[in-house]
């Protein structure tokens, strides 16, 4: 497994600068890590804990904390199913099942491509559209069963590569705005333009 790229280096620095202590960049910089590798590698967490000057341990425990950091391998598609009230009764349930027969693993468990890592959560706030589900946190809504067979077909095939990137990539990743910490005088950078895809 590889530590962080040359350019996430970069990137890992820079939003360093954007803080007066520079712990407070460690989730930002865990998910450039995670973005790189689709999971933290324990090479990432260690480079991360060295530009930090803190240690592995200390990286590991605030990484095992939060849901959406994986310090094990999930699949390139993280499939997570809501079933919670609103998809409850909507057929949440049913759509897990489906989810589980059609992948061929069960709720937590990832198909032997590497593909598909599928899971069960709570509300992701996509009610109104129940039964809904989230795939690498790009979210899709009033899934019925054919419709979740044609989303798995779709991401297998890459037509969804525009819009669901592999695991690990969030849409604000990228930071195009503000000033680094300690530099009030600088002129802050702008935000892209509405309509754009810049920091997408």
């Amino acid at each position: 497994m590889a530590r962080l790229t040359p350019d996430n280096v970069r990137r890992c620095r820079d939003l360093i600068g954007l803080y007066p202590q520079s712990r407070s960049a460690l989730i930002p910089m865990l998910h450039v890590a995670q973005e790189q590798d689709g999971w933290l590698t324990p090479e990432a967490m260690e480079h991360v804990g060295e530009m930090l000057d803190i240690t592995p341990a200390e990286v590991y425990g605030t990484a095992s904390f939060y849901d959406m950091l994986f310090t094990t391998p999930v699949g390139r598609h993280l499939v997570s199913v809501c079933t919670n009230l609103a998809c409850l009764l909507n057929g949440g349930v049913e759509l897990l099942e489906h989810a589980e027969a059609s992948l061929g693993v069960a709720a937590g468990g990832t198909t032997d491509d590497g593909e598909f890592t599928l899971e069960e959560v709570e509300c992701i706030a996509f009610c109104g559209a129940a039964p809904c589900l989230a795939v690498n946190w790009r979210f899709f809504g009033s899934v019925t069963t054919d419709a979740f067979d044609h989303l798995v077909d779709d991401l297998r095939t890459g037509r969804l590569a525009d819009e669901v990137p592999p695991h690990g990539t969030l849409c604000r990743v990228r930071r195009n705005v503000g000033l680094t910490a300690g530099d009030a005088t600088a002129t802050p950078v702008a935000a892209p333009a509405a309509g754009t895809t810049e920091g997408a």
